[in-house]
């Protein structure tokens, strides 16, 4: 049976593609994809071979594409940087596409489109999962500043090998091999043996190409967040002809990217990851010309009628006629005087596989009540000797959904303390225990090590209060409840109602959990990210017939 990685195009297929792109033949051996380039093509097998190696062991090619394969990956819709060495074996003929030949080959050509995204994906999953190779990270396991760079990289599901200098020699011989000593950590290795000691995100994402450049024009419509609202509004308003562009302060997914494994949302039922979930989206909004850039943080934005500017970080500014607000919210900090001391070295915001090989026969503290945390307690259970899920007040189920309570309380190794609070936090580099103060039974010392907090989310808002109508709580208000003595004055709003997700100022929305009122679900999310998408078009119908 044909591997579904490496399928073979059919002649109709390789037909269609010839309108894009070029033929091209190799008399030698010549290297034709480089690891580490973001610019690279694509190319279709003729005739001959193309062989992909890994550059960490290039005496055992990962796979030979032969006549009617394809290279490539998911990394070419977004400009990432390549993983692998493809070198065109001699007299080898090839089909080469640009990554933006392939974009419009995609868009025009569905089934083309089905067999090279259902590969990408495959592919992306294979190496992320089965693969030693790509980046190199040295660190210790205890260090923040080292989980800071593996976090954002599992979220955006980069190629690397960490390597512990707690646990592993090759760790250690690296740093000798390159003169260096523990207070250099954490840095990075890559295939040409280059150094980046202690990198920013920023220089990260500019190296893999998760940062991307973009145009400065003025685009019809800015997202700013990439959780499941904004990412549904990305996929929507690119497949509907809107220049598009997406920001995002750390990864795709928001709160949801950090679920194990959502269960209840419409289509999956057996489940799915909300990692795998975000990215299967961020690959879908580029599939349709959604540009997509990670990490922008949204810092602040002004508006002269007709225009919205967005001033980010990374120095980048940004136009457009309309805007989405979807970043979302942060669950708060504990209210302890050492949890900064602790973050990324035993207190945890989300629960990955990272986290998992941590916890392995560890004893485990969960906060939190609603669906993120029940998720995490079930996820980390299977790793864990023993899970507390650390309840504040006296009913499991008053904000976690049913099917979580049950297999929670049918767990041998989860146990839920009620009506418990988190008082004090002690270890001398990393978590070792935590103090719980029970309502009525006083405090208790257990000797948790990992501790992952689902608590009090607050809205992602800084950058708007100041622009847009927010309750209390900084949650941005939408629609035509909006106290009209709030609205800004201008033509529209003379002739109108703000929509149900537009803001106190026209053309700016707000979807998903920033929203005041918005249902904390998933599908929710989606279902708003998408229809915003529709009132864009009204808004952007509303402002030609101001401009006439």
């Amino acid at each position: 049976m044909k591997d579904e990685k490496f399928p073979e195009l059919t002649a109709r297929q390789i037909a269609q593609l010839k309108q894009f792109g070029t033929i091209e033949h190799f008399s030698e051996g010549t290297t034709i994809i480089k690891a580490g380039d973001q610019q690279y093509d694509f190319f279709v097998v003729m005739d001959g071979q193309i062989t992909i190696e890994n550059p960490a062991n290039k005496h055992h090619p990962l796979t030979i594409h032969k006549k009617n394969e394809f290279t490539g990956d998911s990394g070419m819709l977004s400009h990432r940087s390549a993983q692998f060495n493809g070198i065109a074996q001699a007299k080898t003929c090839v089909l080469r596409l640009t990554s933006q030949q392939l974009k419009e080959a995609i868009a025009k050509h569905s089934e083309i489109s089905d067999v090279l995204l259902n590969a990408f994906l495959l592919r992306q999953e294979t190496v992320l999962s089965q693969y030693q190779g790509g980046l190199k990270l040295i660190g210790s396991s205890n260090s923040k500043e080292t989980y800071a760079i593996r976090d954002f990289m599992d979220k955006n599901h980069l190629w690397y090998n960490f390597l512990d200098v707690d646990a592993s020699e090759d760790a250690e011989a690296l740093l000798t091999h390159f003169g260096r000593n523990k207070e250099d950590l954490p840095f990075l290795i890559n295939s040409e043996a280059e150094i980046c000691q202690n990198p920013s995100l920023e220089q990260l994402a500019t190296y893999t190409g998760v940062l991307m450049e973009f145009e400065d024009i003025v685009f019809d419509l800015l997202i700013i967040g990439a959780g499941p609202a904004g990412l549904a509004a990305s996929v929507y308003a690119a497949s509907e002809g809107l220049n598009v562009v997406t920001i995002d302060s750390k990864a795709p997914g928001g709160q949801a990217g950090k679920s194990s494994k959502i269960e209840n949302y419409l289509g999956f039922p057996t489940g799915i990851s909300g990692s795998d979930l975000a990215n299967r989206a961020y690959v879908q909004a580029q599939k349709f010309g959604c540009n997509i850039s990670i990490p922008h943080r949204a810092e602040k934005v002004t508006y002269n009628e007709g225009c919205f500017t967005v001033t980010a970080t990374n120095n980048k500014v940004i136009q457009a006629k309309a805007v989405i607000a979807a970043t979302g919210a942060e669950y708060r900090q504990l209210p302890l005087s050492t949890i900064e001391k602790y973050e990324g070295s035993g207190v945890f915001y989300s629960a990955t596989g990272m986290n998992a090989s941590a916890c392995k026969d560890e004893l485990v503290g969960v906060v939190g009540g609603g669906n993120s945390a029940g998720q995490a307690a079930l996820f980390l259970a299977d790793h864990a000797k023993k899970v507390f899920v650390i309840l504040r007040g006296e009913d499991l189920g008053a904000k976690m959904s049913d099917y979580l309570v049950q297999r929670i309380l049918a767990a041998d190794n989860i146990t839920v303390l009620k009506s418990t609070e988190v008082k004090a936090l002690h270890g001398q580099y990393h978590l070792e225990s935590v103090v719980l103060q029970h309502k009525t039974e006083g405090e208790k010392q257990e000797k948790i090590t990992n501790l992952f907090t689902f608590i009090g989310a607050k809205p992602c808002t800084d950058w708007v209060v100041d622009l847009v109508e927010t309750d209390e709580k900084g949650f941005i208000c939408t629609g035509p409840g909006i106290d009209a003595k709030k609205l800004f004055a201008c033509e529209i709003f003379k002739t109108r109602k703000p929509q149900s997700l537009e803001t106190s100022i026209p053309g700016f929305f707000a979807v998903g959990d920033v929203r005041k009122g918005s249902v904390k679900r998933v599908a929710s999310a989606v279902g708003e990210g998408s229809m915003a998408v529709s009132q864009v078009h009204q808004y952007l119908a509303d402002l030609k017939k101001i401009s006439i």
